[in-house]
């Protein structure tokens, strides 16, 4: 592999440039000042894909698609050295789990699909420095890739006006209500301590949409640090300005997962904004909330991590995003010898954030309750690197782009001390970003 520094250019003028010949991938940590986004990628000209049916067929395929020239050069900066990216649906961990769903799936949506990378840029933001990461390919040296794509960086391009969107709501608020009341009693029936339900909003794909435009004009309005554009050159793509981290693995096995569960709405005012933190940090319910998802992690990763390992560093903090205030832990590990980054991965997949506890009889209740299947929203983004390294992200504030139709989804976790009324008008505030102004 070859590694060459280009001249620096924002990663969303670099997006934009680029956007709109896929396959394309744009992890997208926008948030300025946040201390989770230092790093973006574009990662396209993939050198194998995968559309896969089932999970399971994820690690035999990363071995097989494996490029011959996998050997990262020294002087790439970055924690991504090329190898796969992608994602899986929700609707793929709930076939893992032997749970058939009564939903038939979204038409032109497959369970998941990856891509491994053999050309990428990376940004550090800080520094403002940006590099270029290239294999050699039958007929084109790295070299020339890498010139190809400095070439195409420095042509501007405009992105199309995005039209306006016609969302729909496929509950009601008095039907969202019943099904959280419907919820409240399994968890009086001692089914689930919690389970998480979501509402998703639809609308037709009109001519003209431009997914890269629609994520341009999200990033703008919910700056994320684990952002993600997946554009699968198919009429396909995910638009995500997702705030959760789902896991990560370093190279030498460490892992580290950080559930979110606690909302609070964010306020200009200084004054009531550090109010709202402070009140969802001492909120019991909120606090209850997150101490289950974050057992529920600890008992995933302990699978796979090992004996001993599992830890839980960080307890009840508060993360402030655009829209919102979310409680946060930490929960880390150190994987078994022998079990790779893809083996946590489908060990821990979905994540308990968005299930609930106990995670099986949780995922069950969901399909039962929720008005149509989840799709990709609740899976997650992942990218795997070549020398074992992982991070993913929960694949939620996000918009799923179909050939023919456009999905938009939200939700929380539901206990026995929730509020119906209450988790309406939270899942309206995280779905604000997607469905305003188109």
């Amino acid at each position: 592999m070859l590694c060459r520094e280009l001249p620096w250019a924002e990663p969303g003028a670099a997006f934009q440039a680029l956007a709109g010949n896929g396959p394309l991938v744009f992890l997208d940590s926008a948030a300025t000042g946040d201390p989770r986004a230092t790093t973006s990628y574009i990662a396209l000209d993939p050198l194998a894909v995968l559309r896969l049916k089932e999970a399971c067929e994820l690690p035999p395929w990363l071995a097989e698609a494996r490029p011959q020239d996998d050997t990262c050069p020294p002087d790439w900066p970055f924690a991504f050295k090329g190898g796969a990216i992608g994602w899986l649906g929700y609707e793929a961990g709930l076939a893992q789990a032997g749970i058939g769903s009564r939903h038939a799936p979204i038409s032109g949506l497959p369970p998941g699909w990856f891509g491994m990378f053999d050309l990428v840029l990376g940004f550090n933001h800080a520094a403002r420095r940006c590099f270029a990461l290239a294999a050699d390919r039958p007929g084109a040296s790295a070299a020339s890739r890498i010139e190809a794509l400095a070439a195409r960086l420095a042509t501007p391009h405009s992105l199309p006006v995005l039209p306006s969107v016609a969302w729909q709501a496929e509950l009601p608020r008095p039907d969202y209500e019943a099904r959280v009341e419907r919820l409240r009693a399994y968890i009086a029936a001692g089914d689930v301590y919690q389970a998480n339900f979501t509402a998703r909003f639809t609308a037709p794909r009109m001519a003209g949409f431009s997914p890269a435009a629609c994520h341009a004009a999200l990033r703008a309005r919910s700056p994320a640090p684990f952002g993600a554009f997946i554009d699968t050159g198919a009429g396909l793509a995910l638009c995500s300005t997702s705030p959760e981290r789902f896991l990560s693995v370093q190279a030498d096995g460490h892992v580290e997962a950080r559930p979110i569960k606690g909302t609070a709405p964010r306020h200009a005012d200084p004054v009531r904004d550090a109010a709202s933190a402070a009140t969802l940090r001492a909120d019991p319910k909120e606090r209850a909330e997150n101490l289950m998802i974050t057992d529920l992690l600890r008992n995933d990763l302990g699978q796979v991590c090992a004996f001993g390992s599992v830890q839980v560093p960080e307890l009840f903090s508060v993360e402030s995003f655009a829209q919102a205030h979310h409680l946060v832990s930490a929960v880390t590990g150190q994987l078994r010898p022998g079990l790779n980054a893809a083996a946590l991965l489908l060990a821990a997949f979905p994540g308990g954030s968005i299930t609930g506890a106990p995670k099986h009889r949780a995922m069950q209740i969901i399909d039962e309750l929720e008005e149509g299947p989840r799709g990709a929203y609740c899976g997650a983004i992942a990218w795997i690197g070549l020398d074992g390294a992982m991070d993913s992200s929960i694949i939620i504030r996000t918009i799923t782009a179909t050939p023919d139709m456009l999905y938009a989804q939200a939700g929380g976790g539901i206990t026995w001390d929730s509020s119906p009324a209450s988790e309406y008008d939270e899942m309206m505030l995280k779905l604000s970003p997607l469905i305003a102004h188109g």
